[in-house]
């Protein structure tokens, strides 16, 4: 008979761990203590390893749409400063409506709406004096990144990287402004870390300004603080839109700020851990990095040469704990990223149409699989062209370095969160010899897209990768000759039931005796829509 292994962290301890003063109400720990409150968080206390085991436990956790884990018995970290990882805490519904306060049964679409209106209406950090991880500080020799965990996830991964949930911040040269990103980044040794950082991105952006002036970047990044933190810093919001803005928008109170101890810049004060540091822009310096398990659920590509953080202090609170997340999101397993693809992207490419000048869209969906490689809009169509402009108008944006590789449109009789809907859409209302399928390119595009040749991948060179894009337009093509029989539309009614039959069979429904439930009110909706 098996013993069960040892509890390395109590309930008290837990407790104790979660306890948050009210000025740390957008840390971590208040999230984790937000979490455990709803049933969504589980320690994992039993010794795990993290080479490959947690990336593993990760995976199937996903699958199961499971709750954020706390693991806090790891080979290999069971003596660093930090012995406490964090994963999965933004990785299903629920724990987006706890994030934005709402019922955990509101619809995706209703999510959607929520988040458009929320980044309508930012509120703007404040700066503070003080931050727990500012409680130990080190610099020079006694920096050691091996302190921390930084999990090998998958078994081709080309070593421990601990840039996967987090927050990197840098600054334009120029204009001063500072942006937050999520990029990855691999442990090099005690004091680097190789960054990925692509030139038509915010931070990869700052770069070029940097090299330009053959100076080297700042740079901080933030682990562990409140997941609001990732949750913005992992989305492409336009680049005149203030993430801090959009964090304090989505928790209806300032995110507070504070500054580094060795580089000007901000940092989220609930951090747990921030590390500080330097980018030399210069591809001598750069080194080795990958390759990694990436969002599209593939490996991206081989190891190349990639810039380089040399790190010049660590702070970190006492006992910190470390935040990562597994990439990668294949059909039934999907990511951290799936519940930024599918509810944060989808808001923020609504309004970003609208800031375009497209009118008449009236839902945006990113389904969770493809990570926003597909997007689907629903318009109210009103001109000829119109699905072309929503293409032109996502393509044009520097989201489209990721994103926007095949775009549907369709109209507002077709549900773009049911496949079935969609491609009743594609299958009936799509004549590529009527223009309704467009190819655009070759573009900028992904070059973690496995679709991508390799021999365009010469990343130093073109600092991105080549895409041709695909607009299918599922719309109702107006080109089609008018039909008398159809009163004058130039296409055919849907074979829907008339209002007043659908209420008569809806009434009569038990008296059938049938023995099933009648249809939903969405189904009820669709029965009778006029097409």
């Amino acid at each position: 008979m098996s013993m069960p292994s040892p509890s390395s962290l109590s309930a008290d301890e837990l407790e104790k761990m979660l306890e948050c003063p009210a000025e740390e109400e957008t840390t971590l720990r208040s999230w984790l203590r937000s979490l455990r409150d709803a049933g969504q968080l589980s320690p994992v206390q039993c010794e795990v390893d993290s080479k490959l085991e947690i990336g593993a436990i990760t995976r199937v956790n996903l699958g199961l749409a499971g709750p954020a884990l706390l693991f806090d018995n790891i080979k290999d970290y069971q003596d660093t400063i930090s012995t406490r990882f964090v994963t999965c805490g933004m990785s299903n519904k629920v724990q987006l409506c706890l994030l934005l306060q709402l019922p955990a049964e509101t619809s995706d679409a209703e999510i959607v709406r929520h988040l458009k209106q929320t980044y309508s209406n930012p509120i703007a950090p404040n700066v503070v004096e003080k931050a727990p991880h500012k409680e130990n500080i080190l610099k020079g020799d006694d920096i050691d990144l091996a302190q921390f965990p930084a999990p090998i996830w998958q078994g081709l991964d080309g070593g421990r990287y601990i840039d996967t949930f987090c927050g990197v911040i840098t600054r334009d040269n120029t204009t001063g402004r500072e942006n937050i990103g999520l990029y990855r980044g691999q442990v090099i040794d005690k004091n680097r870390i190789a960054k990925v950082m692509l030139a038509t991105q915010g931070g990869g952006g700052h770069m070029t300004g940097y090299r330009e002036k053959q100076e080297k970047m700042p740079v901080a990044i933030a682990y562990g603080g409140h997941d609001v933190v990732p949750f913005c810093a992992g989305s492409p919001f336009p680049r005149h839109v203030c993430k801090w803005d959009m964090m304090g928008a989505i928790l209806g109170k300032p995110m507070d700020l504070v500054k580094c101890e060795t580089i000007d810049l901000l940092v989220p004060a609930g951090a747990e851990i921030v590390v500080e540091g330097y980018i030399n822009p210069d591809p001598a310096t750069f080194e080795m990095e990958g390759p990694f398990g990436e969002y599209p659920g593939y490996y991206a590509g081989v190891p190349s040469p990639k810039p380089v953080l040399e790190v010049s202090c660590i702070s970190y609170r006492n006992k910190p704990i470390m935040r990562g997340t597994l990439e990668g999101c294949r059909p039934g397993f999907p990511s951290e990223d799936s519940i930024l693809c599918a509810y944060s992207w989808s808001a923020i490419f609504w309004n970003m149409l609208e800031a375009a000048g497209v009118v008449g869209v009236t839902d945006v969906w990113c389904p969770h699989v493809s990570t926003g490689t597909h997007i689907i809009v629903q318009i109210r169509k009103q001109y000829r062209g119109h699905a072309q402009q929503v293409a032109m108008a996502l393509w044009g944006t520097s989201a489209a370095q990721w994103f926007f590789k095949h775009v549907i449109v369709v109209e507002e009789d077709i549900d773009i969160r049911d496949p079935l809907a969609v491609e009743w859409a594609i299958a009936f209302r799509v004549n590529a010899g009527m223009d309704q399928i467009s190819m655009f390119g070759p573009t900028f595009g992904s070059p973690l897209d496995p679709s991508v040749s390799h021999d365009v991948l010469d990343m130093p060179r073109f600092r991105t990768g080549k895409w041709t894009r695909v607009l299918v337009d599922a719309t109702r093509n107006w080109d089609l000759a008018k039909n008398d029989d159809w009163g004058g539309k130039s296409f055919p009614p849907v074979g829907n039931l008339e209002k007043e039959l659908e209420q008569k069979i809806h009434d009569r429904w038990q008296e059938y005796d049938i023995g099933i439930d009648y249809l939903d009110e969405k189904k009820r909706e669709y029965l009778v829509r006029e097409s």
